[in-house]
C-alpha cells in the first residue's frame, strides 16, 4: 500500500488531535495575511484559523478523499487536491505556511528537504513558516519498532503502522537541520496524543523566511 492509498483510505475515519497554537501563531501572523496549509487533511486547522477571524485561507493535500471530506464538512473553506511535489502557487504568493503533522508522513530526508524548499518558494519574503511534528520516542513501544524498520529504511525513527502507512519519528538535530535556512521565533518541544490514540514527543517551530 502506498501513502496515498492509506490516507484515501482513513479519510472518512480518522480525527487528527494534535494541537495547533494558534494563540503564537496570531503573533506573527495577522488576520489578512494569506495563509497555505500544506498537508491540510480534511481541514480541521484552517477551520480553526477561520473561527478566529482569518479569511485568506488555502489548503492542499494529495489525498483526493481527505480533500472531498474537508468540502464536505467546512465548505467555506478553499481546500485543493496537490497534483504532484509542485505545490502550485506563484513565487512569493503567501504570508505564512502551516506544516501540521506532514514531515512524519515523508520518511524520505531528501523528500522532506524538497519540500521545505518548495514552501520557502511560495513564502513572500519575510514570511512565516509553522511547523508541528513528532519527535523520537524513548519508550519501549516505539524503540522496538525504530530498531526493527531502521535498516529497511535507512532512517532511526521511520516504521511501519499494521495499517500499511510509513511514518517517521524525528531526531532533534535533523529538524534544527531541516529548518536552519528560517529565522527561528519558536521552537517547544510538546507531548502530543497521535491519531491512534498514543502519546509521543512532539514539537512546533515558527520561523521566518
Amino acid at each position: 500500500m502506498n501513502q496515498k492509498d492509506y490516507w484515501d483510505g482513513v479519510s472518512g475515519t480518522k480525527t487528527f488531535t494534535t494541537p495547533f497554537q494558534v494563540e503564537e501563531f496570531a503573533e506573527y501572523v495577522s488576520k489578512d495575511a494569506v495563509i497555505l496549509d500544506v498537508g491540510c487533511g480534511y481541514g480541521r486547522t484552517l477551520n480553526e484559523l477561520s473561527q478566529s477571524g482569518y479569511r485568506n485561507l488555502i489548503g492542499v493535500d494529495f489525498s483526493e478523499g481527505m480533500i472531498e471530506r474537508g468540502k464536505r464538512q467546512f465548505p467555506q473553506l478553499d481546500l485543493r487536491v496537490m497534483e504532484n511535489s509542485s505545490i502550485g502557487l506563484a513565487d512569493a504568493s503567501v504570508d505564512a505556511v502551516i506544516l501540521f503533522a506532514v514531515l512524519t508522513c515523508i520518511p524520505d530526508g531528501a523528500e522532506q528537504r524538497a519540500l521545505i524548499a518548495e514552501i520557502r518558494r511560495v513564502l513572500k519574503p519575510g514570511g512565516i513558516l509553522y511547523v508541528n511534528d513528532f519527535l523520537l520516542n524513548d519508550d519501549e513501544r516505539n524503540l522496538k519498532r525504530y530498531s526493527e524498520f531502521a535498516d529497511k529504511y535507512g532512517v532511526y525513527g521511520v516504521f511501519e503502522l499494521p495499517e500499511g502507512a510509513v511514518v517517521r519519528h524525528h531526531d532533534e538535530d535533523w529538524i534544527q537541520s531541516l529548518l536552519s535556512d528560517l529565522t527561528k521565533f519558536r521552537y517547544e518541544r510538546l507531548t502530543f496524543t497521535t491519531m491512534n490514540g498514543h502519546r509521543s514527543n512532539g514539537f512546533y517551530f515558527i520561523g521566518r523566511k
